[in-house]
């Protein structure tokens, strides 16, 4: 099973323990995970991402049988397709992109543009909905959640367009998955690092609703555990469990 919302670096608004490629490889031994799709914490928060991908190169080299890179592209920014181009050909994953912390509207052209340029190559977009609960975030981060019109946008930007958000909630998920049609729908896919399960049982709901091929493993290592999303796997029930085979696009 791979990890596919992983992340190295510092955290500007807290400290985070050791948040460096080779603790993660340790995590994912320990945790039994075959891999993980690894961003670049910092360069969310930054205008120019250049640095921070060349950095997540740099860092993950020595690990590269279990760690993918997934750079972040800021469309808009100068040449930024050469810089899509450079992280596909050194062997980018994905591609993150992050509209509320750069300050992109729903329908911001920019964001089209990116998930017709990543649809291209063939690569999936990977958003953030959020880093923290709202109760925990520091007065410093102005930054809100991503919203449902972000999702469904970048969806339908292009016909071929592969879509994978993070750290969702049921309430973000169900607005997204019922707002767009069977096709569009086929084409989003949301990690299990937000979801609760006992007692609210909203993975076991959304399983059964939106449907197991819609979700994949995923963590949000190191701002949270990697063994929440493992516990509420185990804790689906039995029925259940055989669905969830998490088969990343």
């Amino acid at each position: 099973m791979i990890d596919v919302n992983c992340l190295i670096g510092a955290y500007p608004f807290r400290e985070l323990p050791h948040p460096a490629p080779d603790v993660l490889v340790r995590v994912l031994a320990r945790e039994g995970l075959d891999g993980a799709w690894v961003g670049h914490l910092p360069t969310a928060f930054h205008r120019d991402v250049t640095a921070g991908n060349e950095a997540l190169f740099a860092a993950l080299e020595p690990h590269r049988a279990l760690l993918e890179p997934v750079p972040a592209i800021r469309p808009g920014w100068p040449h930024w397709q050469l810089a899509l181009a450079n992280a596909h050909a050194d062997g980018a994953r994905a591609i993150r992109a992050y509209p509320v912390q750069w300050g992109m509207g729903a329908h911001d052209a920019r964001l089209a543009a990116l998930a017709q340029a990543c649809a291209e190559i063939g690569l999936p977009l990977v958003l953030t909905t959020r880093f923290e609960d709202v109760r925990q975030r520091s007065a410093l981060d102005s930054s809100s959640d991503l919203t449902g019109a972000h999702i469904r946008a970048i969806v339908r930007a292009d016909p071929n367009a592969r879509v994978i958000v993070t750290c969702a909630g049921r309430a973000l998920i169900e607005e997204s998955h019922w707002g767009l049609t069977p096709d569009e729908r086929a084409r989003l896919w949301w990690d299990i690092s937000w979801i609760w399960g006992p007692p609210e049982d909203d993975l076991a709901h959304l399983l059964q609703t939106v449907g197991a091929e819609r979700f994949l493993f995923g963590s949000a290592w190191p701002l949270r555990l990697a063994q929440s999303p493992i516990a509420s796997l185990d804790l689906l029930p039995p029925e259940l469990r055989p669905l969830f085979t998490a088969e990343v696009p």
